[in-house]
């Protein structure tokens, strides 16, 4: 594969397209969409070319004949071509291809309509401990996945409830964390729920040190794992930080500072459920 342009070059071609050529970004997008989609095409099966994949007549129906189990994933990297790629799926005329961004959208619309309920899918791993459930949150290569398998490994007891993507719900009396058919890189689809013991943000460090947030650290360290995209509507905004701030006002928020050890798992689990034993 030869790169024709970087990530750098390719936005000042995009810039000098829209600002002196007079050419609207959507167009762009759409028309870099329409291209990826017709190799797409060629890729997967060699015998068409690209413009069979995109018309109406018997290269249409010869593809969806014989890509009924295909699936194609729309990934995107760095350099702004996020709306590319999701145009890219959202053009593929194939529906046997089952494009990984419908799974998104549903994640999108149960949230948009979970929301005004008290609950949001919320981005952490959750372990169960005694009945009761500890979400960790952190970027995504934190570590939050290898922290909860620490907890599992060397915690009895310990389960997961969800790797990725769980279900928190606040009330006024109540904070509940659900399992979700959203669980990232590990399986773990639990149609359970639980009260919610505490929320800690991990970090990564040389060295393992917790402590307790104030509301207005919690508030920061919890906004992040909320659904981004959410922070450019008023309204679903308002309604995230009203549920986190009741889930704040029961639920103690932690920074841990920790290394992928054993011994990180103990502290957290020392220092929340009060146990002196371990």
């Amino acid at each position: 594969m030869k790169d024709l342009l970087n990530a750098a070059e390719m936005k000042a071609v995009d810039k000098r397209s829209i600002e002196e050529y007079g050419i609207p970004s959507l167009v762009l997008m759409e028309r870099a969409a329409l291209e990826e989609v017709k190799r797409a095409g060629e890729l997967l099966e060699p015998g068409l070319s690209g413009n069979e994949a995109l018309e109406y007549g018997p290269g249409r129906e010869r593809l969806l004949k014989e890509r009924k189990r295909k699936t194609v994933w729309a990934v995107c990297g760095f350099g702004n071509n996020g709306a590319d790629g999701a145009a890219a799926a959202r053009s593929d005329i194939t529906p046997g291809h089952n494009p990984a961004l419908f799974r998104f959208g549903v994640w999108i619309l149960f949230n948009i309509a979970a929301l005004p309920l008290g609950a949001v899918a919320f981005h952490s791993s959750v372990i169960r401990y005694r009945g009761r459930g500890v979400l960790f949150l952190g970027e995504s290569g934190t570590g939050k996945s290898t922290h909860t398998r620490l907890w599992r490994e060397h915690i009895p007891g310990a389960e997961l409830l969800n790797d990725d993507s769980p279900i928190i719900r606040a009330t006024d009396s109540e904070a509940l964390v659900h399992g979700s058919p959203w669980s990232g890189k590990t399986p773990c689809y639990r149609n359970e729920s639980c009260p919610i013991a505490a929320v800690v943000r991990l970090s990564q460090a040389s060295h393992n040190r917790i402590r307790r947030l104030r509301p207005i650290e919690s508030i920061g360290a919890l906004l992040p794992s909320a659904p981004p995209a959410f922070a450019r509507d008023e309204r679903l905004s308002d309604d995230t930080c009203g549920l986190l701030s009741r889930l704040i006002a029961q639920v103690p928020v932690y920074h841990l500072e920790c290394l992928p050890d054993a011994a990180a798992a103990q502290l957290a689990c020392r220092t929340v459920f009060n146990d002196a034993t371990l």
